[in-house]
């Protein structure tokens, strides 16, 4: 028995990174899966046993196609995970060097695209009185980093919007949270040297413990958001980062 049998969940930017290994938890929890994003990710719905949504999240109506055909294949949505984001390729740059068109194109993924799926998503679960949203966040909310600004206050806006939104979802029985991770190690950071370069050893001398952080160490935190485990939770930032955020 796996805690989320019979349950359906919806992971953006699920083709690869932590998304990739996000849907995977979930699969393994007994969840049947739709991984959503720009990227292909036939092989890993394949795997999971799950479906495959080309979706581009900036854009409402590919955000409400993803949620109808998930309902039609798959069923009602129990689970909504918002990990979509433009992060790995992004050049760590000065904020008076960030072009604006890049700026926008942050905000319209990592902070709207979110609110679109919620728009979609989130009625249903209202109809039924249930439902987990997890917003993926950043450690980076709670102690800055330099030059990474767009990205920053991206996931600030979305921190911002699961503590409104749990607000407002939380007569329906709807548990709105964040799951706030430090660097890690994924196949998508791994491929960035200059993320690797610039940031790494700084945030491993910021952790009470002193190693890189991997994706399997997000996974315990994310079934806890997801099941029913966390019914009584909500609003919440959980930031798993090794200690570097300490409060």
């Amino acid at each position: 028995m796996g805690r989320l049998d019979n349950k359906v969940a919806i992971v953006t930017g699920g083709a690869k990174g932590l998304g990739r290994a996000f849907a995977n938890a979930l699969a393994s929890e007994g969840a049947r899966v739709a991984v959503a994003d720009i990227a292909d990710g036939r092989g890993v719905a394949a795997e999971l046993g799950g479906i495959f949504l080309e979706t581009d999240v900036s854009d409402p109506e590919a955000a409400r196609r993803a949620c109808r055909e998930t309902e039609r294949l798959l069923g009602p949505v129990d689970v909504l995970v918002n990990n979509a984001a433009v992060y790995a390729t992004l050049a760590m740059e000065r904020y008076d060097e960030i072009a604006p068109d890049v700026w926008d194109r942050v905000m319209a993924v990592n902070a709207r695209g979110a609110f679109n799926m919620v728009q979609a998503v989130a009625p249903g679960m209202e109809a039924r009185g249930s439902g987990k949203i997890i917003n993926v966040t950043s450690g980076t909310v709670y102690k800055g980093l330099p030059n990474m600004l767009h990205y920053i206050a991206s996931k600030g806006a979305l921190s911002a919007m699961t503590k409104a939104l749990s607000r407002e979802l939380g007569d329906a029985g709807i548990c709105v949270n964040s799951l706030a991770p430090g660097l890690t190690m994924s196949d998508s950071i791994a491929a960035n040297s200059d993320h690797l370069d610039q940031a790494r050893a700084k945030v491993i001398a910021s952790r009470a413990i002193k190693r890189d952080g991997h994706p399997k160490d997000l996974l315990g935190a994310l079934i806890f958001l997801a099941s029913d485990d966390s019914n009584f939770v909500t609003g919440q930032s959980i930031v798993v980062d090794g200690g570097s955020v300490n409060t």
